[in-house]
């Protein structure tokens, strides 16, 4: 008598290594259930997929706001993305701590984001999406922003999700076992310290900036001579020359935009946003977590960052401000992303940043 051997058998036959593990004998009873065991005869040159991995099982998530269709994102549609992350928070003190190295593997926002139709509620005013930003909040009420750029802009995407697996990232000398978050989490890779990693979000909004800016689409010449900084509506004394205390700094580029493509292969010199802002902003939790920069020139263009992607990146992909000849179009100061693929949030004639929440 012939035996057939089922699909399913021979999927098993097929990996061996996705077998499900018992609670390891290391682990505390109140940590996640392990999904995937590691292999220890794995000797491939891959140091992030021989990892235990345990579940932190996902609860659903609303997007609203300046979305056509608010509603219940459909996970079951999503393809599933796995990002590294050195994780840190701060102290009290305003020092560091490490917390841990994992492996993430969960729901991009951009994934979660893509089929939510933009209704925009000053698309009549301002077209382009470069003023968006969106509000994650958890169960508890918790909240934190981050712009629609780093989201859908970033020269390297998918490097925020929405975590439903974890597993460590465990030295091999010092076998350390960092601790196991118990619930799903935002994880914002590009993040030097985590303190927009919140637990359980449940809720996406997705909002346009609240202030208008006349827009002057045909304004010739496009100069601006200063521009000011303003935080917790207070205005700051106009800025026409950058003291030669800054550091300036080189960046090389492909300068490329969504809609004209290719504007220039030139390398762009100025300094880092983040050093302007420095006497400007408390670098503290809630500011990384909820405060947004928006930059302005002088034809009312606009382009939202958050806070924590200019002060508390881990990449070295600064945001540049670029000093520029004051009688050219874009002068006399503009903005330089070089953390985008796109070229769009490269505010020209700079006019004003606005610090707020």
């Amino acid at each position: 008598m012939k035996r057939f051997l089922t699909l399913t058998s021979i999927l098993i036959m097929m990996i061996p290594a996705l077998t499900i593990k018992p609670l390891a004998a290391q682990e505390k009873p109140d940590l996640p259930v392990a999904l995937v065991a590691a292999d220890p005869a794995d000797r491939n040159n891959n140091f992030y997929d021989n990892i235990d991995l345990y579940s932190i099982p996902l609860a659903s998530i609303i997007v609203d706001g300046e979305v056509e269709k608010p509603g219940t994102v459909d996970l079951t549609q999503l393809q599933l993305r796995t990002v590294i992350a050195k994780e840190a928070l701060l102290n009290a003190d305003g020092s560091n701590r490490f917390i841990g190295a994992y492996r993430y593997d969960g729901y991009s926002l951009f994934d979660i984001l893509q089929n939510f139709v933009l209704n925009k509620k000053n698309k009549e005013a301002f077209r382009p999406i470069i003023d968006l930003y969106v509000i994650i909040e958890n169960d508890k009420g918790e909240k934190v922003v981050l712009s629609w750029g780093e989201i859908y802009y970033p020269a390297h995407l998918h490097q925020i999700l929405i975590a439903t697996r974890v597993g460590r990232i465990v030295p091999s000398k010092t076998k350390d076992l960092w601790p196991l978050p118990k619930e799903n989490k935002l994880v914002v890779v590009n993040d030097l310290l985590s303190e927009r990693n919140i637990s359980h979000p449940v809720r996406i909004t997705v909002k346009s900036y609240s202030r208008d800016f006349p827009v002057s689409k045909e304004m010739s010449p496009l100069v601006s001579p200063s521009f000011t900084i303003e935080t917790n509506g207070v205005r700051g004394s106009a800025i026409s020359k950058l003291p030669e205390a800054y550091q300036t700094e080189t960046l090389h580029t492909i300068f490329y935009g969504k809609g004209r493509g290719i504007h220039s292969t030139q390398p762009f010199s100025g300094v880092y946003v983040q050093d302007i802002l420095a006497k400007y902003v408390k670098v503290n939790a809630s500011a990384l977590q909820t405060e947004l920069v928006t930059m302005v020139g002088k034809d009312g263009y606009r382009a939202i960052y958050s806070l924590s992607e200019i002060m508390n990146r881990n990449d070295q992909s600064h945001i540049l401000l670029v000093p520029c000849d004051p009688t050219t179009d874009g002068g006399t100061f503009r903005i330089f992303p070089s953390c985008d693929f796109f070229s769009d949030r490269a505010v020209k004639a700079l006019s004003e940043i606005i610090i707020s929440k």
